[in-house]
């Protein structure tokens, strides 16, 4: 069994629809999908810490305060083994928005919410979850 960490990232756009921080896959399971920032952590980590930690590395996004959202353990959410994802949500503004994509993110971009591309694993039941939780 696996257990992973996913972030979910608002960018609070004053006066236009909020946009979604998503990464494009280098690797596979959905090599050249897009997903929400996040993996595994380490054996010494606090997993809000690792989500901060795969936030930092796939997108050089920092200084977003993470609140955990849920644990989504759907028994084929992820094709290589059973996997468990906590995942956390936050928000961000204009300021604090600049990307920088790395580790195993080809690419990082922003998507207005209301129009997302195809995603990876069960992503889009997180963001769902998210948009409930941060009123979007």
């Amino acid at each position: 069994m696996l257990v992973t960490v996913d972030a979910v990232i608002f960018k609070i756009n004053k006066n236009s629809v909020p946009e979604l921080l998503l990464v494009k896959r280098l690797n596979p399971p959905f090599k050249g999908g897009y997903a929400l920032p996040g993996g595994f952590p380490e054996m010494n980590e606090l997993l809000v810490d690792a989500a901060k930690r795969e936030l930092q590395e796939e997108t050089g996004l920092t200084r977003v305060n993470l609140t955990q959202l849920f644990a989504f353990d759907g028994i084929d959410r992820d094709p290589r083994d059973r996997n468990i994802s906590v995942a956390f949500w936050g928000t961000t503004t204009p300021d604090n928005a600049t990307l920088h994509a790395g580790d195993d993110a080809e690419k990082a971009n922003w998507f207005p919410i209301d129009s997302l591309p195809e995603l990876a694993f069960d992503h889009a039941l997180i963001i769902e979850m998210a948009k409930q939780k941060a009123k979007i």
